[in-house]
C-alpha cells in the first residue's frame, strides 16, 4: 500500500479520491489549511495543516511519502488563474529539494487542451464563457510547466469535457492527449470514476512524465 499526501481533499474530485483511497487500504495524509474543514474520519487517515503554495511546506509534507496528489482548485476562472500555476511551480519546487527521495505527484489536470476530431483544442470551441476559458488555461499552463521537467516524476491527469458527481463503476477508457468521446459524441466521466482511475495510476503507475485523460 502506498503512503499518500493529498491536497484538495475537501473539493469535489479531492474528497472522491480520498475515499477511493482510504477504501483500497492507502494510508492518506490530507493537507489542509483548516483541518476543521475536512469531517472524513478513517483510521488511515492523517489530517495536517500545509500550503500548496509554499515549497518549503510541500517538501515537508511530501518527505517519506509515495506520492503527491495535487487536487486544488481556486473556484472560479481568477481563482484558478492564481492558484494552478502557483501550486505546480510550488510542488515542482518543493519535490525537488528532496532530490531522488521525492515522492511522484499526480496532479488533478483541466479538458481544455485535449484534442477534439476535428483536430482543435476543447477550448477553440466557440461561445465558452470567459471563467470557462480561464480555468482551462490555467490547467493548460500549469500542464506546459510540467511538460518542462524531467527532474520530478509527475503525471498530469485530464478529466473528460464533463465531469461532476455521479456512479462508481471502475470502467473507464484512457488516452493521452485526445478528448475520449463515447458513440453519441458526449465526452463525460463520473467523478467516482475519476478518482478509480487516479488512484489505479497510483497503484500501477503507466504515465509517468505525461499528461493521460480518462472517460467513458
Amino acid at each position: 500500500m502506498s503512503t499518500i499526501a493529498l491536497y484538495g481533499a475537501t473539493g469535489t474530485i479531492g474528497s472522491r479520491v480520498l475515499d477511493e483511497a482510504l477504501r483500497r487500504g492507502h494510508q492518506v495524509t490530507a493537507v489542509v489549511r483548516d483541518p476543521a474543514t475536512l469531517t472524513t474520519s478513517h483510521p488511515a487517515l492523517t489530517v495536517t495543516t500545509g500550503d500548496v503554495l509554499d515549497p518549503a511546506s510541500v517538501a515537508a509534507v511530501a518527505e517519506g511519502k509515495d506520492v503527491v496528489v495535487s487536487a486544488v482548485g481556486g473556484g472560479d476562472g481568477p481563482g484558478h488563474l492564481a492558484t494552478i500555476g502557483p501550486a505546480a511551480e510550488s510542488l515542482v519546487a518543493g519535490l525537488r529539494t528532496l532530490g531522488a527521495a521525492a515522492p511522484r505527484l499526480i496532479a488533478v489536470g483541466g479538458a481544455g487542451s485535449l484534442r477534439t476530431p476535428d483536430g482543435k483544442q476543447v477550448w477553440d470551441a466557440e461561445g465558452l464563457p470567459e471563467f470557462l476559458l480561464q480555468i482551462m488555461h490555467a490547467h493548460g499552463d500549469a500542464l506546459d510547466l510540467y511538460r518542462s521537467v524531467s527532474d520530478v516524476r509527475w503525471t498530469n491527469l485530464s478529466p473528460a469535457a464533463t465531469i461532476a458527481p455521479g456512479e462508481r463503476t471502475g470502467t473507464y477508457r484512457t488516452a493521452t492527449d485526445d478528448l475520449i468521446t463515447d458513440a453519441g459524441g458526449d465526452s463525460r466521466i463520473s467523478a467516482e470514476d475519476y478518482a478509480v482511475a487516479l488512484v489505479d495510476e497510483i497503484e500501477r503507475p503507466r504515465h509517468i512524465g505525461e499528461r493521460f485523460t480518462v472517460g467513458y
